[in-house]
Formats: structure tokens, sequence, C-alpha cells
């Protein structure tokens, strides 16, 4: 393989002074010496996009993608889990994808991966992170991705050989694995000395997905803070803060199936994840990821705001006597005179988390992620208000900070600034207040127990749950009447609750396996012909027909294989070569009807439900009598069902329109959901809707309504669909070409270079099935319209001749939340 000396690491990089790419142990340590974050950042991304043809791609959102098994995206290889899984749509980008390379935002709190509680505690965890990682789906493998690894740390990088150390996979004898010997001979065939090239267990050393899923054997490159020529062998994934991982090369070979064993993956992949703050404290010689320059501008913000009010404590610690010296010494681990260190710490981490979730649609909210998002900023607000010592409104005041640091990463931190900083004092004021009710509340319970040993769990829970409560700041004000919290009882609730939210996420949705998806490729089964779907027309009477669709089973699916034949009475899924069927996708729920094998018509097969997987539509249904591949079917769509689903994906399009134009350009939509019952639309906006603003609304769909204008629709590729002007898209990956959505003007017209006319009506990419005219949607009435989170708001609409009947309404406002539900009833 090439190597990569000094004059090639210049051409990858903007030039420091000489010598000066990293800060040796005994460089001083000024910022002119060392990298900054920034160029590191850019120094990875362009080692794999310019040396080695990786294809650059954006960081994904902290909010994940079609993933309600997650909370936060917290792995660089979540937005590539369907090619992983083998369930891309053979259209989108994701199937082009052999090489990619990026620096993805995580959060890790809540959920399996929650380091929250760690935060602040050491020097080295934290909630929001950078990970900086480069992907191989099907094309190279074990020896292309370590060597590549070596060269940028040891060459571009010139990080010294001796002190770092790797870790392969050492077996497992009861999984009947063997010791991953490849790459171990691989790192010793690039120099590593076979006293820092250590096999460690299934634990630290084999990555998995999930229960279920790709996985395999990991290679781990592990850094020694302290070098002078010492041997840390003996340190490495021993929790030792000097030795720390700083890369992470997983080879995906493996599926670990529902039975709990291995299967080989039909193709190989790599994903590589290394943490850019671990990186950067390494490049500039810091022993705290605090003390690198993403996180000192912060801690300069937080150190110049709350020197006067913490003057005193300052003064009796050491640490802390000389200007500055808790900014630069933030990493140290001694005496913390009034956890200080730590709240700064805990505050540096959670604004930027905030920001970060902020500026991608995350709010503090009641529920799921936004639930986490919550207690981060209440534990921010606690160090802030009771150790710092700081008023209202600081921890805002940190997020230009944030912005400083991040923003040219990140441009939606640089756009979002104001709405941040907003919805960050919104949610402290409203905190602030419930912790005033929650002393109140538990002064009074004190009063009312008695003698007693514990504090009621109960109003605990209550508290913690519905005040948002922080359950240790309860244990201390308790504690000092003598009383003690039932911590065993509140850990169980805690733990019913997390396996209630874990089932709410996982979903009961059925989808082919990677391996079943791999053998319909490999035997040349197509992918679903589903354009029928859009099959229909409307009569001279109005009336929409639905034609019906003859289709063969190419394969039945169950119990997570591929079957011929499936028998009377079972549960399974059925692929045809065709099908007028609409999946459940792009917030649109499902077609119902029936299957009826041709020439049989007095037996009917119910479709209980239609799922997209990888560019097959898969049909449940419960089998009356035996189906076999080569049946020939007939489908019928439930025609009402069908229409009803229409209108309301078409009213949701009108809606999304009519808020723009009523509230604002900035208005964008954040979420939607449409069933044959009603439609639902969440949304952000700056301020809480009024009730005439709803009026006005519904006013600009009964305009649109009344003029009965036409829907056009078709594919146009990707490319040319992006560039018109008004375009309204939300954070998916969509198909080339993409079906794109006009209400009243021809896509032709839409699509003309400097066109006007998609702003002024309604233009979306969307697969979902529509009306051919407004005018059958009749009227649209919003039922009830509430703020789920300051800045967000959730609409949900009927129609037809539901929206026709007389309504009441009614406001409620939420004093603890400070929300405003507004409910119209019949």
């Amino acid at each position: 393989m090439a190597t990569a000396g000094p004059a090639r690491a210049g051409g990858l990089l903007q030039r420091l002074p000489p010598a000066a790419w990293r800060c040796g142990p005994r460089r001083a340590r000024s910022a002119t010496a060392c990298p900054p974050a920034a160029q590191v950042r850019q120094a990875f991304l362009r080692f794999f996009q310019e040396q080695h043809g990786h294809r650059l791609v954006p960081s994904a959102p902290v909010r994940p993608r079609g993933d309600p098994g997650l909370l936060f995206v917290n792995a660089g290889m979540n937005q590539f889990k369907p090619i992983f899984l083998g369930t891309a749509h053979p259209q989108s980008e994701l199937v082009q994808y052999q090489r990619v390379v990026n620096s993805q935002k995580c959060v890790r709190a809540g959920g399996k991966h929650n380091d929250l509680d760690d935060v602040g505690r050491d020097v080295y965890h934290h909630t929001f992170f950078e990970m900086l990682g480069n992907w191989s789906f099907g094309d190279y493998f074990k020896e292309k991705a370590c060597g590549m690894a070596w060269e940028l740390l040891t060459q571009v990088y010139e990080i010294s050989k001796d002190r770092l150390y790797v870790t392969y996979f050492g077996g497992d004898a009861l999984l009947g694995l063997s010791p991953d010997e490849e790459s171990r001979d691989i790192w010793l065939s690039l120099g590593v000395p076979p006293s820092h090239v250590l096999p460690f267990p299934l634990k630290e050393n084999f990555w998995e997905m999930g229960e279920t899923g790709p996985c395999g054997p990991c290679t781990e490159i592990h850094y020694d803070h302290v070098g002078g020529g010492r041997h840390a062998a003996a340190l490495v994934n021993q929790d030792n803060p000097d030795v720390v991982e700083i890369w992470n090369l997983v080879f995906m070979q493996y599926s670990r199936e529902v039975d709990g064993s291995l299967r080989s993956l039909p193709q190989h992949h790599v994903d590589t994840g290394m943490g850019l703050e671990r990186l950067v404290t390494v490049l500039q010689s810091k022993h705290s990821n605090y003390d690198t320059d993403l996180f000192t501008p912060i801690l300069d913000a937080i150190h110049k705001s709350t020197l006067p009010p913490l003057k005193h404590l300052l003064s009796c610690s050491p640490l802390h006597r000389a200007a500055g010296a808790l900014v630069t010494r933030a990493w140290w681990g001694g005496a913390d005179i009034g956890s200080v260190n730590m709240a700064y710490r805990v505050v540096a981490d959670h604004v930027r988390t905030l920001s970060v979730c902020i500026a991608d649609g995350v709010y503090p909210g009641m529920s799921g992620a936004e639930l986490v998002l919550r207690r981060i900023l209440r534990r921010a607000v606690r160090f802030c208000t009771e150790v710092l010592h700081a008023p209202p409104g600081f921890l805002a005041s940190l997020v230009p900070a944030v912005v400083e640091v991040l923003g040219d990463a990140y441009p939606e931190l640089r756009k979002n600034t104001d709405q941040i900083m907003t919805i960050i004092n919104d949610n402290e004021a409203a905190f602030l207040s419930s912790l005033l009710r929650g002393r109140r509340i538990i002064d009074r319970t004190l009063q009312q127990i008695g003698p007693s040993k514990f504090f009621p769990t109960e109003v605990a829970w209550s508290l913690h749950g519905n005040l948002g409560f922080p359950l240790d700041l309860i244990d201390l004000m308790v504690e000092e009447k003598g009383i003690q919290l039932d911590w065993a009882t509140l850990g169980q609730l805690a733990q019913k609750d997390a396996e209630q939210s874990h089932e709410q996420l996982e979903g009961s949705v059925a989808r082919l396996d990677v391996h079943s998806l791999a053998q319909l490729q490999r035997d040349g089964v197509p992918a679903t012909d589903d354009s029928p779907k859009y099959a229909y027309t409307i009569g001279q009477d109005g009336k929409y027909a639905f034609s019906f669709c003859q289709a063969t089973v190419l394969m039945l699916y169950k119990d997570h294989s591929l079957q011929k034949e499936v028998g009377a009475g079972q549960r399974c899924g059925v692929l045809l070569d065709r099908t007028n069927f609409y999946a459940e996708q792009g917030g649109q729920a499902h077609d119902q009807g029936y299957l009826m094998r041709l020439g049989q018509q007095d037996v009917l097969f119910p479709v209980e439900s239609v799922h997209f997987s990888g560019g097959y539509v898969i049909h449940e249904v419960t089998t009356p009598e035996t189906l076999r591949a080569g049946d020939q079917v007939q489908l019928f769509v439930a025609e009402a069902h069908r229409l009803a689903c229409m209108v309301n994906h078409t009213a949701t399009h009108l809606l999304s329109f009519a808020l723009r134009r009523v509230l604002g350009d900035r208005t964008e939509q954040q979420g939607s959901h449409v069933t044959a019952e009603q439609l639902r639309f969440d949304f952000s906006t700056k301020a809480p809707v009024t009730t005439q603003q709803l009026r006005e609304v519904e006013g600009v769909i009964q305009e649109m309504v009344e003029r009965n204008e036409t829907v056009y629709m078709g594919e146009v590729p990707l490319a040319l669909a992006s560039g018109v002007q008004g375009l309204r898209t939300i954070d998916e990956v969509y198909p080339d070409p993409v079906r794109v959505v006009s209400v009243g003007v021809p896509i032709e017209s839409a699509l003309t270079l400097n066109s006007q006319a998609a702003m002024q009506t309604s233009v979306e990419l969307c697969c979902g099935t529509h009306l051919l005219q407004t005018g059958a949607m009749q009227d649209l009435t919003i039922i009830s319209e509430r703020q789920l989170v300051k800045g967000i708001s959730q609409i949900i609409a009927v129609t037809r001749e539901q929206a026709k009947q007389p309504l009441a309404a009614e406001c409620l406002c939420l004093p603890d939340s400070g929300l405003l539900l507004r409910m119209f009833y019949f």
C-alpha cells in the first residue's frame, strides 16, 4: 500500500507552522501550536474522500430516520442501517454507496447507550459527540480498513506509534467462533509490535447492532496519554483515563438470528467510528476532552459570566486561584470544591447537546427523545443555579459560544440560533416554576405523613414524571427531615417504564430479514411493481374507479424464511410480482382489501397489513387455504378506505401550504400521519397559533377545494426536482427518480428554471396516493391544535362529511408546561 509522508499530509491539510501538526508533549500548548478541531475533522474527511475514493455524506439529523427503535442517532452507522439490513429502496441513493465517509452528530442519553449520568463526573463522557467514520458496503474489508486507519493516524496525524495499541476478537468457544487471526496478522504486517496487538473476548471486541441483525468482530485502536516508553498493554480496556480507545473498526460478516445463532452475511461491510473529541484531545496533547478547543470557548463563556458569584469559593481552591485556571484545568480530577469543576463540564456538555438537538427539530417535551432532552436541560439548569449561582437565562446565553465552535461544520446551528435560545429560556422558566411547586408539594406531604422512614413513592414518582422533578433532588430535600426515598421501588417503576417505552419503540412490523432479501436478489426475483396503486380514474359522475390487479405469487415468507408453500390457517407474508396495494410509508396508512385466487371466487385472503422492504411489497395474510408460489391471484383494494386516505393525504399537503401562507415560510413540517379517519400534522412555529390563524388556514384550504384544482403527479429526476423553488421536503432519503405532487400547477411549469409557480401552491415530493382534483375533499375542519413542546404544534383535522358537523371549542391551559391545548369537539 502506498505510504503518505509529510508532503502528502501537507496536501491534505491547511498548512500549520512547521512540525506543529501535533503538539508534542513538551511543546508549548498555545492555540497556534496545535491543530484546531475543525482542521482535524476536515483532515479525516479529505483523507478518505481524496486519497481513497470515499463519498462524503452529510451528517444525518440526530432524530433517527424511520427507526422507531432509537431515541437519538447514537452512532455513525444509523443512517446506513437500511444498507446493512438490505432494506434500502432499490431506487434510493443509498444503494449506490460503496465507500462513504462523514462526521456524524451523535447523542447518547436514554435508551441502551446512555452516558447522561457519567457526564461531568469524568473528563471524557459526553451526551453529544461527533463520530468520524468511514464505511465500505461490500467493497474493501479488513486489510484495507486497517491499513488506511494506520496510515491516517501515524503518517497524516503523526501520532507516535509506540503510544498505540490495537485489540482484536479473541474468539468465543460457546458460539464456535475462532479468534480473528486475520485482523491480528494484518496489524503485525503493518509493523505493530506483537506486544501491542492484544486479544479480547466477545464483550469488548464483537459488535452487534441489536438482539438480532448484522454483527461481527471489531478491532480497536487505543492511545496511551502518558507514553514515555512505558508498556501500557495491561491498562487497555481497563477504564483507565490515561489509556483510551480512539477508533473502532467493525467488520460486519455475521447476522445474529432470532434463535441466537450466527449466520454469515451475504455481503461483508466495514463500519468504523472515531470520536472527534478524543482524537482532538490526543492531537492537542491534552488530558481532558474539555481542555480542547471544542469546549474551551464554552468554558470561557461560563467562566466570564459566573466568576463574580463564585469569587469566594474559587479563592478557597488552589485549582481556581489563578484567573482562568478553571477553564484551562477543567480536566483536573483532584479536589473539586463545591462541585464547580463538575458543573462546568455538565453545563458545557449539555448546552452543546441542547443546541444540536433543537437545531435538528428535537425539543424538550414529555415523551421519548423529547423527554430525555428535557431531563438534560433541567440537569444543566440545576448546575447553573445551584452550583454556579448563575441567573435565569444564563444557559441560553452560552448558545453563541456553541455556534462559534460547531456552526461552520453544522450550518443549521447558525440558522436557528435565536430559536435555540428562546426554547432553552422558555423551558428553563417552566422548570424553575415547577421546582417551586414541587417544593411546596414535598413540604405538604412531609407534614401529612407523620413519623415515617420512607417518603411516599407514588408522590415522588408523580413529581418526577409530571413535573420533571429530579429524584436525587427529592432525596436531598427529604433527607434533611430524616426520611429516605424507597429507591428499590422507584427502580422497579423506572424499569417498568423503560420496558413499556422499549415495547412502544420496537413496534411489531415484520420485515424481510437480510438473508431472505439477499436470497431474493441472488435468485433474480424482481422488485415488486407497485405502479398499479396509482391506476385510478374519475368517472363522469365524479366517482373514483379503482381497477383490480392480477398478479403471480412469487414467494411466501414465514418464520423468518422464504417458503414455496404455506398451509391453511398460517399467518405469512405474500410476495407478488405486482400489486395495487399501498404499503405503509410516507406517513400514509396501508391499504385494506383482499386477495382471491384466480378461478376460486368463494375463498378470500384478507390482507391485514402491507409493508415495503428492500423494493419488495409484503402482504400479510392468514391463509384460509394452502397458498403456493406460482398461484395466480386477483387483488381488490377496499375502495372507501383508499379514497378516504387519498382525501386526507391531499388535505395534508394543502394544510402544509396554508400554514406557511398564514404563519410564514419558516413554518416547517415535523411529521404527519394519514389514516382514513383523520390526518395529523406536526409543524414548527415560533409562537402559539391563535384561533383566528387557524380559521385563516381553513379558509385558504377551502378556496383551493372550491376551485377544484387539478392535482398533478409524476416521476422526476431527484436532482431536477430538488431545484424547484418553494419545494416542501422533509428529512427523508428519497428514491431517484422521485414522485412530485403539485396542486393546480403542471409539474413541467414548476420545474421551469426560476419559476415562481411552486411558491404559490403546494408542491411536494411524495410517494403517497392523492386525489386527482381537490373538490372531492369537500371541506376541512381542524378539530384540535396543541403545542407538543415549545416550538412544535400538532394539528388534527377531518375532511368531507366529518368536517361539516357543528363544532364547539374549548381551550385548556396546562400550567405545568406552559402549553395551550385547543380542542374542538362535535
